[in-house]
């Protein structure tokens, strides 16, 4: 099958969908389909072989984020060109409600086209305020796609329709056979994400460790990821700071042997996710997790099963909850027992197969959509059926 995939955001930017589209466009290359994949990166920016630029993206504000996007004429000629030139059997747009390559592929697309929706934002008033520009576009679709309840929610709520629900993907054998790092180990607590971005809840985080340390004296902090490393630990008392570890950017190798390393993994994030694809690479990794109780990590971690909850830009609720997970060996050791056997549902053998399923059922009901108008055609003027 020839697939074409449209990333929304900057290539060159990590986060939760060029992941997504990365680990899929790869799973399909490694089952024998032909992929390409269209993202805005710079010009500067290494692409994988199945990887077509669409120019430099801009940053744009989006759900409580900044995200890098591409849109205007050379960016809809560039779709134009990709489209002409890949003859796919099936177009896969992520994102298509954003102001972005999505939305101009949805337009120019013919042919099947599978959209996947990431979004989880109840109040957005700007998607019920564009609707009206958005719907022409979207009556294409042949199928939809929602990553979790909350992303279907939002789908529902705002621009009609409904969704299949499929998450995203992790290659959890990855992470699970990643070795730990001698350094890294030993009463560790692991955060990786955007430093800068409150959304993700570092300032919840380093808010609640005083009372951690105060606890777990050989308690320390392992942060992964970009910004500002200063600003980071300013709230901190000074005495404390070297306790907080930065490891800047990792790569995907060290991302799992961090993973691997700790004896809790803390996910303080405030608001606007609905999924939560680094709770499902820690609990591949074996690390028992500790996350803030949005409705969408609540639905990855079993409702608490496969990993525990504390209460949402709660610093005292999250502080209490480390200790007590930092002081109990065994809850741990049934953390990680029940968050492995709870992530399977998200390995690739599980999702892509979900995800081809997709694909089969609208190119399948285009090939009998195209034979009905040939058939029609043949009995409007009367030409023979061959045989």
């Amino acid at each position: 099958m020839k697939i074409g995939i449209v990333c929304p955001y900057s290539w060159d930017v990590p986060g939760g969908v060029q992941f997504h589209i990365r680990d899929l466009a790869e799973h399909l290359i490694r089952l024998g389909h032909e992929v390409s994949v269209l993202a805005p990166a710079d010009d500067e920016t290494p692409l994988p072989p199945y990887v077509v630029s669409a120019g430099r993206a801009v940053p744009v504000p989006y759900n409580g984020s900044v995200a890098r996007l591409n849109f205007g004429f050379l960016s809809a000629a560039r779709v134009r060109r990709w489209l002409h030139d890949g003859t796919f059997d099936v177009i896969h747009i992520h994102e298509p409600a954003s102001p972005s390559l999505g939305l101009l592929a949805c337009w120019a697309a013919q042919g099947p086209i599978v959209a996947t929706f990431h979004t989880s934002n109840p109040r957005s008033r700007a998607m019920i305020a564009a609707y009206p520009i958005l719907q022409p576009a979207l009556e294409k679709i042949s199928a939809r796609i929602a990553v979790s309840e909350y992303a279907r929610r939002t789908l529902v709520e705002h621009l009609g329709g409904d969704a299949v629900v499929i998450p995203n993907g992790v290659d959890v054998g990855f992470f699970a056979d990643a070795e730990p790092r001698p350094e890294w180990q030993g009463e560790t607590m692991g955060f990786i994400g955007r430093i800068d971005e409150p959304r993700k809840g570092l300032p919840v985080l380093m808010k609640a460790l005083p009372q951690i340390f105060a606890e777990r004296p050989n308690a320390r902090l392992l942060v992964a990821g970009r910004g500002d490393e200063e600003e980071a630990v300013a709230s901190l008392p000074a005495e404390l700071r070297p306790r907080v570890e930065f490891l800047g950017m990792v790569s995907d190798e060290d991302k799992a042997r961090l993973l691997r390393s700790v004896d809790l993994y803390v996910a303080p994030n405030t608001g606007g996710e609905s999924f939560g694809i680094i709770l499902v690479e820690a609990m591949s990794a074996g690390a028992p997790v500790l996350a803030s109780d949005l409705d969408a990590f609540a639905q990855v971690l079993d409702q608490g099963g496969a990993g525990d909850l504390f209460n949402n830009e709660d610093a005292d609720s999250l502080a209490k909850s480390a200790i007590r997970l930092l002081s109990d060996p065994e809850r741990r050791e049934g953390l990680r027992d029940r968050g492995g056997a709870h992530v399977r549902r998200f390995d690739w053998s599980t999702v892509g197969a979900d995800i081809l399923a997709v694909y089969e059922t609208v190119t399948d009901g285009a090939a009998s959509v195209a034979e009905d108008e040939r058939v029609g055609l043949r009995a409007r003027f009367g030409l023979a059926q061959r045989g």
